[in-house]
């Protein structure tokens, strides 16, 4: 971790996580999270304008954003039916175009749908993601940011993090709109 991240706690040091940083603009928390939920499951397309600004003046506050290519999680085939978009590539394409940074909107496929996180317990999470993502090419020596609207176990961002390290990413942060407070 950077050392503007603060200090490290003791499972991250026997277990290093595979981000090198995380930056979220919000706690999940009042009112931020009827806000989310309503432009995750209601299309609050409306929302991506304040999102994008708030998500960027975080980055802005960290000297850890700096990278060469912006992807967005991606949902599978059925979650996509299901909300008619993908919540993270909207907010990445905004914040690509405000930020002038690369966009990979296909660098990382959903190889296989998931029970969707919310409803499992914590413990139960990774698993459910294991081998989840599928690197799209060679991303050897590039510094990529995952975009993600929520974090709250990291599982997610964990799983697709290791992915792309597998497939040669020399560092991966996760930028989210919302972090769920400890």
């Amino acid at each position: 971790m950077p050392p503007s991240a603060g200090p490290v706690c003791g499972h991250c040091l026997t277990a290093p996580p595979p981000l090198q940083a995380c930056v979220a603009a919000l706690d999940y928390d009042f009112p931020w999270a009827a806000l989310i939920q309503r432009y995750k499951f209601r299309a609050g397309l409306d929302l991506l304008p304040l999102w994008s600004l708030l998500l960027d003046e975080a980055l802005q506050r960290h000297t850890a954003a700096g990278v060469d290519v912006l992807i967005p999680i991606p949902l599978s085939r059925e979650r996509l039916r299901e909300r008619g978009f993908n919540q993270s590539l909207q907010l990445a394409r905004a914040l690509a175009q405000r930020r002038q940074c690369a966009l990979a909107p296909e660098g990382l496929l959903r190889v296989r749908h998931t029970e969707q996180q919310a409803r499992l317990a914590l413990d139960q999470r990774p698993a459910n993601l294991r081998h989840a993502f599928a690197a799209t090419q060679d991303w050897s020596g590039q510094r990529v940011a995952l975009l993600d609207d929520v974090m709250t176990s990291g599982a997610t961002l964990h799983e697709a993090a290791r992915t792309l390290r597998r497939a040669g990413a020399r560092e991966v942060q996760a930028w989210v709109l919302a972090r769920t407070p400890d």
